[in-house]
């Protein structure tokens, strides 16, 4: 047996866990049609093999129709739930992991305008920012249906064989009813403490008469809504106090924060550039009160601070959630004493960020997570040797090397830089972004150990690459700012890649004129404003940075804010003069009838990237395949043919060199050609 404490078993009612590493409740928003279905089981089941003691499924399924989900998640209150969730159990019981659910009524925290078009519901008609929903004040009749509500959702998960579920209380209808800034009713489910927590044991002992006493129920619940007027700690200590007190919950699922505005739930859920395991001391307290079992996850995002939560007793069981959409293996590679092997889950929260713009969650730079049904997490072996040139060592460049050196081929490299990274390395430069590095980092020491040769300082020209007599060629180049927007002036101005390398100083006066919406426009604008300068930041989108996404947004606007930046949105910038000394900025309008001017000293410009092309287009003539892509080869997963010109070698190109789109596409890009090469 191991010594390593994250290995040790761990005894749960009558429940044996393997270890004690989690996936604490998440929606990736896989399912369809509100059912877990291929896509859910495999994301699920990737894991389990590799090892992990309990998965928890389904963060905020619904156990109501008046609980509409704001994207993808699964309906827990329609019986053919069950037989789709029996099939993800046994998935991952098949390996060895306990599967859990956790249900919800979301309360405020949705739209009416959604499903059913039902009001929504809470204790109060107080508005939830971050949904915008003004709710109906909850009836006696309301909340009698709804606690059948939870015992019926509870009642068909232990159908479905799961192991046991988890009743969701942040921000959430539980939490609603708890929050004195968000519960109004009188007695007897408002008013004192043990009026607002009476709904809860409601619930609870509705779902005991369903499920028994055997079957495990636990409870992720804030602590601590960290908030004037909110929920204390004083408060949450004595919740849970009372939770081990009912012998009606069986583990604790510490969260401390609040979730109804993008600020809060950044807080709850940190992202890079936050302190890692904020909230782990807090969580090992309400352990030390009341010696329940707890959970509890929140930027655990390494082995080394998990392993710190359960060795110092803070923990039982360790969350590791974001860090398994990155690297699915963890246990794995812990025990086959291979703990450098793990992708680092660098903060991105590219997961979470589009799952609250409506899509599915993918990782930032494993794009195999989300598509297990397609994309390998272990990369097969080629059945014929080839060698490959790869001209670029950005995220594309490594990730297709990675991917084919793991195939077994002969790998080159030529990079124009001394270093490695490209774009993500320009990206952490910045101080709250460094840890993006890893993206590029990590790909370096696979490729390393794997035996690519890379050159750096190599401008590769035609010829260079012909001289490596390669079986397949792929561009990686990437792209060059593209600053030739304007109708007139396009000389005056800079980029933001010159402002975030060093190469231009920022100026006393500056526009940010931002129509690409991503993060180099944001985070040269903060290199900009902590130089002193007066900022204003333009875009003719209805709100700026829409592609940087509401968490990632939050550290932005905290640093921003408090500078001297003025944000204009709906606003075009037209073109540019000079006056002397000074810029004469032009402005227009997409909604017509605007002419106005600004006088600054310096225009920077974010426009995305024009491809670094023109290898490409010198090798096309050469090749087999003339460049071209099957797509539906490509979309099928299988290898793009050798094409019937008269070349000795396939061309391919990937990333920014096709076009501007972000670093996931990128390794996407370079994951699915390379692994079938």
């Amino acid at each position: 047996m191991s010594n390593d404490p994250l290995l040790q078993p761990y005894k749960l009612k009558h429940l044996t866990l393997r270890n004690r590493i989690m996936t604490t409740s998440h929606e990736p928003a896989y399912p369809e049609d509100g059912m877990p279905k291929a896509r859910y089981r495999a994301y699920h089941a990737e894991r389990a093999r590799a090892g992990i003691a309990l998965t928890m499924t389904a963060g905020s399924a619904s156990v109501a129709r008046d609980s509409p989900p704001v994207f993808n998640n699964v309906l827990a209150y329609k019986d053919e739930v069950v037989p789709w969730m029996k099939d993800v159990v046994d998935a991952c019981h098949e390996h060895g992991a306990a599967v859990m659910i956790q249900l919800t009524h979301l309360g405020r925290r949705t739209r009416w305008d959604k499903a059913d078009w039902l009001p929504v519901v809470s204790p109060s008609h107080n508005r939830e920012a971050a949904h915008r929903a003004f709710p109906k004040k909850l009836e006696d009749w309301d909340i009698e249906r709804i606690i059948r509500d939870y015992a019926d959702a509870a009642e068909r998960m232990k159908a479905a064989g799961l192991d046991g579920i988890e009743l969701q209380a942040y921000g959430h209808l539980m939490d609603q009813f708890w929050s004195p800034l968000t519960n109004e009713l009188d007695g007897p489910y408002g008013g004192s403490l043990d009026n607002r927590l009476r709904f809860t044991f409601d619930v609870l002992s509705a779902v005991r008469e369903r499920v028994g006493p055997d079957f495990i129920v636990g409870v992720r619940y804030t602590a601590d809504e960290a908030m004037a007027g909110g929920l204390s700690r004083e408060d949450g200590l004595e919740i849970s106090r009372r939770f081990k007190a009912s012998g009606m919950v069986d583990f604790l699922n510490v969260i401390r924060g609040h979730i109804d505005t993008d600020a809060g739930l950044t807080d709850v859920i940190p992202i890079q550039g936050m302190p890692s395991a904020p909230h782990l001391d807090f969580a090992g307290d309400v352990r030390a009160e009341t010696g329940m079992p707890t959970f509890h996850a929140a930027r655990i995002p390494d082995v080394a601070t998990a392993r710190h939560a359960i060795a110092s007793g803070k923990l039982d069981m360790v969350g590791m959630t974001r860090a398994h959409m990155t690297d699915p293996h963890i246990v794995r590679k812990i025990m086959e004493g291979r703990e450098d092997d793990i992708r680092p889950c660098v903060g991105a929260n590219y997961c979470l960020d589009r799952i609250y713009q409506g899509g599915s969650a993918y990782c930032i730079h494993n794009p195999a997570t989300g598509r297990e049904l397609t994309m390998p997490h272990d990369i097969p072996p080629a059945s014929v040797r080839r060698k490959v040139v790869i001209v670029g060592a950005g995220p594309a460049g490594l990730e297709a090397a990675r991917v084919s050196a793991e195939r077994g081929h002969e790998v080159v490299v030529l990079e124009a830089s001394a270093h490695h990274g490209g774009q993500v390395r320009l990206t952490a430069r910045s101080q709250r972004r460094q840890e993006m590095i890893g993206i590029v980092d990590w790909r370096m020491a696979q490729c390393t150990a794997r035996g690519v040769t890379f050159r750096f300082n190599s401008w590769a020209e035609e010829a260079d690459v012909l001289a490596e007599n390669p079986d397949v060629v792929i561009i990686a180049t990437g792209g060059y700012p593209h600053t030739e927007v304007l109708s007139e002036g396009n000389e005056f101005v800079v980029s933001s890649w010159d402002i975030l390398s060093g190469d231009v100083k920022p100026g006393a006066n500056v526009l940010l004129f931002d129509d690409a919406g991503d993060n180099p426009a944001l985070q040269a604008a903060e290199v900009i404003a902590k130089a002193g300068a007066k900022l204003e930041i333009m875009t003719p989108d209805r709100s700026f940075a829409p592609e940087v996404m509401a968490m990632n947004l939050v550290p932005y606007m905290r640093s921003l804010q408090k500078l001297d930046v003025t944000f204009t949105v709906t606003f075009r910038l037209d073109k540019v003069t000079k006056d002397g000394n000074e810029l004469i900025a032009h402005i227009g309008s997409d909604y017509g009838g605007v002419d106005k001017v600004r006088r600054v000293d310096q225009v920077v410009i974010n426009h995305g990237t024009i491809p670094m092309d023109d290898l490409y287009f010198a090798l096309k003539p050469k090749s087999i395949n003339r460049g071209a892509v099957d797509y539906r080869r490509l979309i099928a997963g299988e290898p793009q043919e050798a094409g019937s010109g008269q070349g000795a070698f396939q061309l391919f190109r990937i990333g920014d060199a096709v076009s501007a789109r972000n670093t996931h596409a990128a390794i996407y890009d370079a994951l699915r050609l390379a692994k079938d090469l």
